[in-house]
């Protein structure tokens, strides 16, 4: 049924196959959503470059530019926009790679329309969430963290003064790691604080974003100073940090 919370949305599908590319369309299109489709990676890549999207649906085989291709070249120039990867490799490391790389959900062929929605609107409020916090002016605490300052109105994060760029699940890592300092969360408790509604993911997903978080906010990021691992449980953000930093 078509509804007016999802008809402004505009969704990108990458996909080579024309048959399954007329059935998403179709079905895209009956929930309201508008839908533009490319058949290569590389038609993939100039429609991403050359407008707005919501969603983007991107197949993992393309001819041009392989899928893993394209979503490292969209993830370069936009780390916000949800993309969700369709494709009939269902081995773990796979999805663990797509996932480090920069997609937001997996979901493998074949796959039934009524799931494959589902996802959408969860891709989708995770973004509308996101907006609305980053919109709000009053109550929230800014958080300075040494050299670290965290504004959760603007979703803005400054390292030594400098504002530095972070995914959405980056900053959601980082922000439910510097709320409370000196608590261990163990990999499964992020993933289910950060990566939550039902998103198929896995721990060694945790280990990436905190790897590419110390690479953004650490000096050293081989001697972590604010990201802690707690050896055979998880992380915890340094709550010693204003007497241990400069």
């Amino acid at each position: 049924m078509n509804s007016t919370a999802t008809r402004t949305k505009k969704v990108l599908v990458v996909e080579d196959d024309r048959e399954l590319v007329d059935l998403l369309a179709l079905h895209l299109d009956a929930e309201g959503y508008q839908v533009t489709a490319a058949v290569d990676g590389e038609a993939g890549l100039r429609a991403f470059q050359g407008g707005r999207y919501d969603l983007v649906i991107l197949d993992w085989m393309l001819p041009s530019l392989t899928g893993i291709e394209l979503l490292q070249e969209l993830r370069r120039g936009d780390p916000r926009t949800p993309v969700l990867m369709l494709t009939a490799r269902g081995e773990e490391a796979d999805k663990v790679l797509g996932l480090e790389l920069g997609c937001d959900d997996y979901l493998v062929k074949p796959f039934g329309m009524r799931e494959l929605t589902a996802r959408i609107k969860v891709l989708l409020r995770r973004i509308t969430r996101a907006e609305e916090l980053a919109q709000r002016r009053t109550g929230d605490t800014i958080l300075e963290l040494g050299n670290v300052v965290i504004d959760p109105s603007k979703r803005r994060v400054t390292v030594r003064g400098k504002e530095i760029t972070l995914t959405v699940k980056e900053y959601d890592l980082l922000h439910n790691l510097a709320s409370h300092p000196g608590r261990t969360f163990s990999r499964r408790q992020l993933l289910d604080r950060v990566w939550k509604e039902g998103a198929d993911v896995f721990e060694h997903t945790v280990n990436s974003h905190v790897n590419r978080l110390r690479n953004k906010i650490e000096e050293n990021p081989n001697q972590p100073r604010l990201i802690l691992t707690v050896w055979g449980v998880g992380y915890r953000y340094n709550d010693d940090f204003l007497e241990d930093m400069p």
